[in-house]
């Protein structure tokens, strides 16, 4: 059988103990606002204050290049990339609940999911406090083991969704994007670092910041999952602590 009909099971079985809520697509939406805010705001002020620093690289310069990547974006100067690595902390706490959620919510079907779902977050926090002015090759290294493990993990959370026809729709069409994104970028890419064209890595930026917005779509999809979903802690009363109590 599918495994998205055991996520549907436990969607239900919450569903049918909390009524409908907004407030659990609430949290969900503000922890994307925040992440996309992390690099509008980074693109914004790194434009504002070191534009002609950000979009040089190795072999051209403004007016040849003339939009920065991500990583010159992020990782490059300050105080741009001071306010993206603290907007991607605020994020860190809900990205890794999402993964737990998700693997819970599917009733522990896939452990690999979750490991590979870990692994992805960690590769993020690489390549996010380790720009490539610190230390080039692991930020690269980390941006890799990040896109590398994305294949997986949409794929997976695809194989496990609730049948949920609008946000399967939406992966499905996002995950077509990040990866048909690709073969251009890497062409592009490679147009830039072997054949040093100039403007080549403008175009490959413009397709880098494409697949952060895919790829940040792609797990605010979650959000139409989790509509009737609430996750609720509570204090449980011990049979000595109620023992206790009823003496007093």
């Amino acid at each position: 059988p599918r495994q998205g009909s055991q996520l549907d099971q436990t969607l239900n079985h919450y569903s049918f103990q909390h009524p409908r809520s907004l407030q659990g697509t609430l949290r969900i939406c503000i922890r994307y606002a925040l992440l996309v805010s992390a690099f509008i705001v980074a693109l914004v002020v790194g434009c504002y204050t070191h534009y002609h620093k950000i979009v040089q690289n190795e072999y051209f310069g403004y007016p040849e290049e003339w939009f920065p990547s991500v990583s010159a974006t992020t990782g490059d100067r300050y105080p741009a990339r001071a306010l993206f690595q603290i907007l991607i902390a605020l994020t860190a706490g809900p990205r890794f609940a999402l993964v737990l959620l998700w693997y819970v919510c599917s009733n522990q079907s896939s452990k690999t999911l979750l490991s590979i779902g870990l692994i992805r977050n960690v590769a993020c926090g690489g390549w996010v406090f380790i720009t490539s002015t610190d230390d080039h090759r692991i930020h690269d290294i980390a941006m890799i083991i990040y896109v590398l493990c994305t294949l997986p993990w949409q794929l997976g959370v695809l194989y496990t969704s609730p049948k949920n026809h609008i946000s399967l729709k939406r992966r499905k069409y996002l995950t077509t994007l990040f990866f048909g994104t690709l073969p251009p970028m890497i062409y592009y890419f490679v147009q830039h670092k072997i054949h040093r064209i100039p403007g080549a890595y403008t175009t490959y930026a413009f397709f880098e910041w494409s697949l952060i917005i895919y790829d940040i779509a792609f797990d605010a999809v979650t959000s139409l999952d989790f509509e009737k979903f609430d996750v609720k802690v509570t204090r449980r009363k011990t049979d000595e602590w109620q023992k206790g109590k009823e003496i007093v």
